[in-house]
């Protein structure tokens, strides 16, 4: 039974007063390596159904993995049966006025491990090259193509097929003293050069053979786009406008409501999501699994347009349902699947950064990233792979990993430099997020509040 098909029997079934049906079709190829030799490789596929029925007011979500067609009507008898039980919803609205989209009859093609074709020969140059220089690589190649199919019982019919790609490559020194990381997205490989990648890892490695040791404090900090996505991505999760309107969160005003029209940087950035972005393109409409304070299963099948979250340094719009909207009186503005940081002044390279410092750190990544405190968004977490030292315009050597703090809403408000902005894989986050375009940055006292032993 195709997926369409799931859709339309489950529509068709008796019962609720209205229903929405999203049917997810996944498939997953993958490559992992360690010490400059293949290990595994391997491809799976999955699929979900959610049935989402409505009883008046009253909303009954059930979801299960690889249901067979013998078991639809349970599933849905079981979704309305908790729609009946359950007590009116307050996001309850009507559901998105249908239409059906032209392909929605296509077929869902699955990734294969043929996407790795031309990135697999490529890799094993690498290990070549890796080898006999005395560098051992380690990590992952992953393709996934998820294809989220919405029906509802207004007529409403919409796909989306996601390609999502991403490569993490760790380079390290024989004695494993020494370690680098790079990280890139892509949809399908063919556009992912080792050579480079491995190129950059060798020149970290050789970096790293002068060590430092500096104490914790506030240093100018330059940080790649990596980075900076880790830190806007923790921003962007937490800009849900119910918590701000709330006061639960550094986007609500003393007194009451949001601080959406408040100046947050003198430098006028642009923090923004485009589903139709190109190279991070994504779903277009809004797929909601089950109702939250950031979501509604009423809003299933919204379309979804270009957003800005942050616009000339101006906080311009927080996560919406339409729900919410009604509540703080401001836009509907659903939660997109990727994010765009870019500047009109922004200019120059991670390497002209590092030519234009006198002193300063050059970050590779964070991890850990964990929230010390919601009202601030205080951030805290681990430097990794990588920091050095700069001077007067050259890397003059590796330094010890510290503990940072730092609230990415404040580091904002004291960025002296923005770069150009490239694609760019987050460390931290890139299991749920991938699709991000960020600058480097550069802060002129970025808070490493203590040393950290890791390696």
């Amino acid at each position: 039974m195709t997926p369409q098909e799931t859709v339309e029997r489950a529509l068709a079934l008796p019962g609720a007063d209205d229903r929405v049906v999203i049917v997810d079709e996944g498939s997953s190829a993958n490559l992992r390596f360690a010490g400059n030799t293949l290990t595994t490789n391997g491809v799976a596929r999955s699929s979900q159904l959610t049935v989402i029925s409505i009883a008046g007011a009253g909303v009954g979500v059930v979801s299960r993995a690889a249901v067979r067609p013998d078991q639809l009507a349970d599933v849905v008898a079981a979704a309305d049966a908790a729609a009946r039980d359950a007590q009116p919803s307050e996001d309850a609205r009507p559901l998105v006025d249908g239409f059906a989209q032209a392909d929605w009859s296509a077929p869902a093609e699955p990734t294969s491990i043929e996407v790795f074709a031309a990135f697999a020969p490529a890799l094993g140059e690498a290990f070549a090259t890796a080898e006999s220089s005395g560098r051992r690589l380690y990590g992952f190649a992953e393709h996934l193509v998820n294809s989220v199919f919405v029906g509802t019982s207004g007529g409403l019919r919409r796909r989306y097929d996601q390609p999502t790609g991403r490569l993490e490559l760790n380079a390290k020194s024989p004695d494993m003293s020494r370690s680098a990381w790079a990280g890139v997205a892509t949809k399908d490989f063919t556009d992912v050069d080792v050579a480079a990648l491995d190129d950059t890892l060798a020149k970290r490695l050789d970096w790293a053979k002068r060590r430092i040791d500096l104490p914790a404090g506030r240093y100018e900090t330059i940080l790649p786009p990596t980075a900076v996505s880790d830190l806007m991505i923790y921003l962007y999760w937490s800009a849900g406008a119910r918590d701000a309107a709330d006061g639960r969160t550094v986007f609500a005003k003393p007194g009451g409501g949001t601080r959406v029209g408040e100046q947050l940087s003198g430098t006028p950035i642009r923090l923004f999501s485009d589903p139709r972005h190109p190279g991070v393109e994504c779903v277009d409409f809004a797929v909601a699994h089950a109702s939250g304070r950031e979501q509604s299963v009423f809003d299933n099948g919204l379309p979804l347009d270009q957003t800005n979250w942050i616009s000339g340094g101006t906080l311009a719009n927080l996560i919406q349902t339409r729900h919410s909207a009604e509540l703080t009186g401001l836009a509907t503005t659903p939660q997109i699947d990727n994010l765009i940081m870019e500047s009109p002044t922004g200019a120059g390279t991670l390497e002209d950064m590092i030519a234009a410092t006198e002193r300063g750190l050059l970050l590779t990544c964070l991890w850990y990233i964990r929230e010390v405190d919601p009202q601030s968004l205080l951030l805290t977490g681990l430097t990794r792979d990588g920091v050095y030292l700069v001077e007067n315009g050259e890397v003059v050597g590796e330094v010890n990993n510290f503990r940072f703090n730092e609230s990415p809403v404040d580091l904002l408000g004291r960025l002296t430099q923005v770069g150009a902005s490239e694609q760019t894989l987050p460390r931290e986050w890139n299991d749920y997020f991938t699709r991000a375009v960020m600058p480097p940055v550069r802060v002129p006292d970025f808070n490493m509040s203590t040393v950290s032993q890791a390696n």
